[in-house]
């Protein structure tokens, strides 16, 4: 069974009820909890539709007057903000398995090591979706042999598919008063541009450079390269460009154009993409796993 999480940080009264009201959860069903925004009601949906593989518990929103949640639980979703799983992760992962769509938490790296050796000793899996990150697995597979030698993430979107806190929120409210010439709202190393957007009211648009992050396990969110840019044009698409640096040379460059209309945070794709990283869930082992 699931449960989603979305929207709102969950209250510690609402988490306490969810986990402590199922002490043993089963394997034999996907149970998933959900929380509410664009994403959770996209997930909803679609795995309502495949009861024979899931079962939707619960639904977590705005509203914490529910009741505990009757029933096994083996895997609580967030799509909601970083701040669940850096509140309530340790907690969640003591019961259940746990998906975290909202990865920029993990620049912290005490929070990162605490969850991953917390995942292990429980046996339980603490899963990464891929979302827009495209060739995630193979980021991963160089990095555990140590051939990756550099990473590279830029995403660029319409000014208003942008949700910054400041400074870049100013600088983006320029950007918006351009009909053509694009504006780079930050070009530096992970950690410093996922710091910036925790600190803000949402952390949406660095998700796929913090899976970046986590995939290329031998740079870490201190050595990938972040670039953000706010392109009037693109009234279309969302952009995600990635660029692989290996031994001798080697190098991929990539470019994900993904559906997506003016002021939309997430491109239409990548929630299929999620979807699929919630299927893909089951098979994957404990510990932290992209998927």
């Amino acid at each position: 069974m699931v449960v989603l999480c979305t929207m709102h940080p969950l209250h510690p009264v609402a988490v306490q009820k969810l986990v402590g009201s199922c002490p043993d959860f089963g394997r034999n069903l996907s149970a998933v909890r959900v929380v509410k925004r664009a994403e959770g009601k996209f997930l909803v949906k679609k795995l309502r539709e495949l009861p024979d593989e899931f079962e939707v518990m619960k639904i977590w929103n705005r509203s914490v007057e529910e009741p505990g949640v009757q029933g096994d639980i083996d895997l609580v979703i967030e799509v909601a903000h970083p701040k669940i799983i850096a509140e309530y992760g340790e907690l969640i992962l003591e019961h259940c398995d746990l998906i975290a769509g909202s990865p920029t938490c993990f620049a912290d790296q005490e929070l990162l090591e605490k969850l991953k050796n917390l995942s292990l000793m429980h046996a339980r899996r603490l899963l990464v979706p891929a979302g827009a990150l495209w060739g995630a697995n193979d980021i991963q597979k160089m990095a555990d042999v140590g051939n990756l030698k550099g990473l590279t993430v830029t995403m660029i979107k319409h000014p208003t598919s942008f949700k910054l806190g400041s400074p870049l929120f100013e600088i983006n409210e320029k950007a918006k008063l351009q009909e053509s010439e694009e504006t780079i709202l930050y070009e530096g190393i992970q950690q410093e541009t996922i710091c910036s957007r925790i600190v803000s009211s949402g952390s949406n648009n660095v998700n796929t450079m913090a899976g970046g992050a986590l995939a290329a396990t031998n740079l870490g969110f201190d050595k990938v390269k972040a670039k953000l840019i706010s392109d009037p044009k693109m009234t279309d698409w969302h952009v995600v460009e990635v660029r692989v640096e290996g031994d001798d040379g080697f190098e991929v460059i990539t470019r994900r154009n993904n559906p997506a209309k003016p002021g939309a945070v997430t491109g239409q794709l990548t929630y299929y993409s999620f979807l699929s990283s919630i299927k893909e869930s089951r098979y994957k082992p404990s510990g932290i796993q992209l998927c």
